[in-house]
């Protein structure tokens, strides 16, 4: 095979420099932008070491964190593991931020920069700006100024308040960070104009209906103190906007024992995991959108003459190893690898576009032969979830590829039965649990806040909602339990309720009892 001209080729060898990454760069943005159609923030790369990726790794892979002693214990774990060679570390990190910010390791070859600027600088930074998700529920252009916030905040408590006292605040809301986040956008908050309206209206109506005459009537007895008390507690359910699913936006709103600076703490933590709530659910969509990016640009680097077969084979040795999959009856397996559906799914779209069988034509009538490959997949980068393109987009010919079928594994039985093979009514089923498998919905607990009388005994009343028989695990519920009532300051009670029969399965409290 002929050499390719070293003159046309964007690096030659491992070593890289500045000039070299910004010749890349501009050779990759060239593709991603004036070919590929990408829509993308502007973009910051830095370098960093070994040891600034780790300090990344263990605070959540936010550069901007405040202190905190489980980020410490994180990254003694992870040095440790580096060090002896147990782990690896990614090549990149990116933040959704406005500019996007990537991270490169300083120790990667030059053909691995190439490719982590395609992944992250213009992959991820195309989803993080286009994908519903992150619109809807981010602010790529304040989170970078509200971590600076938040991390000078939180060590202006600690200086005044006294480290072991923040440390509490924010282990209490670090325990509860999960169950910290807005799912649903709430519903607009009436004006204090529009409060005092109501009021008038609801005075003015009690005023003209109400006849001395019914004070005479005979009043059933026992009925009206119960009457009250279920007026009074829709009363207080209302004014408090309840259920809430939210505990750490309640607990900060009404807990009536925190101070202001530990209700700003609260509020930090939350807005942290509203940030990180997006990422949760598009884990496929967002590594198999910039795996398919980084591989269409490498490739299409290689057909113009500009990386060397060398280059060429680090990379697509990179990228095998990316999106490998590992067999159920691996050591190595934990599971479906996200980078590896995302990929598979993205080049299955692309395929049907453009080659379908009847098959596609048959699942995929609107897609199928359409020609634009690029245009269908930035539609769906922009309009899904993990469980919504799944469920959209995931192919027959895929399930017979990834060997998917589904099981009935029911606790009762001493055996499991396969429910869904490959079959028209199987490929259906089996697409329908996979994607659920990455419902949000379906695979946290639900727990709510229903009810606390703040004039009465102030104790904060939970409701767990149980599905498919799965309980929480005692010792976890007990001192989770233990972290809400620290933050309440009273006691706590939880009731699981089975969301099928409405049947109380256990009762709890924060006291023991």
């Amino acid at each position: 095979m002929a050499r390719r001209p070293a003159s046309t080729l964007l690096f030659d060898g491992s070593e890289w420099n500045f000039a070299t990454l910004s010749r890349a760069y501009e050779a990759i943005e060239a593709i991603a932008i004036g070919e590929m159609g990408l829509d993308v923030y502007p973009n910051q790369i830095e370098i960093i070491s070994s040891e600034q990726m780790l300090d990344a790794y263990s605070s959540v892979g936010m550069p901007l964190m405040y202190q905190h002693w489980s980020f410490g214990k994180r990254f003694v774990f992870e040095s440790q593991l580096y060090q002896k060679g147990y782990r690896g570390l990614a090549y990149e990190l990116v933040i959704n931020s406005n500019p996007c910010i990537t991270y490169l390791m300083e120790e990667n070859t030059m053909p691995m920069q190439a490719l982590v600027t395609a992944h992250a600088a213009f992959g991820h930074n195309h989803f993080f700006k286009n994908n519903y998700l992150f619109r809807q529920w981010t602010d790529a252009g304040a989170i970078l100024g509200y971590m600076d916030f938040a991390k000078k905040y939180i060590a202006k408590c600690e200086e005044r308040h006294g480290l072991s006292a923040v440390e509490e605040i924010l282990d209490s809301a670090h325990a509860l960070m999960d169950h910290g986040v807005f799912h649903y956008r709430r519903p607009p908050r009436l004006s204090s104009e529009k409060e005092t309206a109501r009021a008038r209206e609801r005075l003015e109506y009690e005023e003209q209906t109400y006849s001395d005459l019914w004070r005479t009537l005979p009043t059933a007895s026992g009925t009206s103190g119960i009457e009250e008390a279920e007026r009074e507690a829709s009363e207080r359910k209302k004014a408090l906007n309840l259920p809430e699913e939210n505990l750490l936006y309640f607990l900060e709103k009404h807990s009536l024992i925190l101070e202001p600076w530990q209700r700003e703490i609260l509020r930090i933590v939350r807005v942290i995991a509203q940030y990180f709530y997006p990422q949760s659910q598009t884990k496929v969509m967002n590594e198999g959108c910039a795996t398919f990016v980084h591989y269409s640009i490498i490739n299409r680097l290689f057909d113009q003459g500009r990386v060397s077969e060398g280059a060429m084979l680090e990379l697509l040795a990179s990228h095998a190893n990316v999106v490998f999959q590992p067999g159920f009856d691996d050591s190595r397996f934990s599971g479906i690898n996200p980078y590896a559906l995302g990929f598979a799914m993205m080049q299955d779209i692309e395929r049907i576009c453009t080659m379908p069988t009847q098959e596609d034509r048959d699942w995929f009538p609107t897609i199928s032969g359409n020609g634009d490959p690029l245009g269908t997949l930035i539609g769906a980068w922009e309009n899904h979830r993990d469980e919504s393109f799944i469920l959209q987009y995931l192919s027959p010919a895929l399930i017979r590829k990834f060997r998917l079928f589904r099981l009935s594994d029911r606790a009762t039985n001493k055996f499991c039965e396969v429910t869904s093979i490959h079959n028209e009514q199987g490929y259906a089923a089996v697409r329908a649990g996979l994607a659920r498998n990455y419902d949000p919905v379906a695979n946290r607990p639900d727990i709510q806040v229903v009810d606390v009388d703040l004039l009465g005994d102030r104790q904060l009343r939970l409701k767990h909602v149980i599905k498919n028989g799965i309980l929480l695990e005692e010792s976890n519920r007990d001192a989770t339990l233990a972290h809400i009532s620290r933050l309440w300051g009273y006691e706590v009670s939880l009731a699981g309720i089975d969301a099928s029969t409405s049947k109380v399965l256990f009762e709890c409290s924060s006291t023991g009892a």
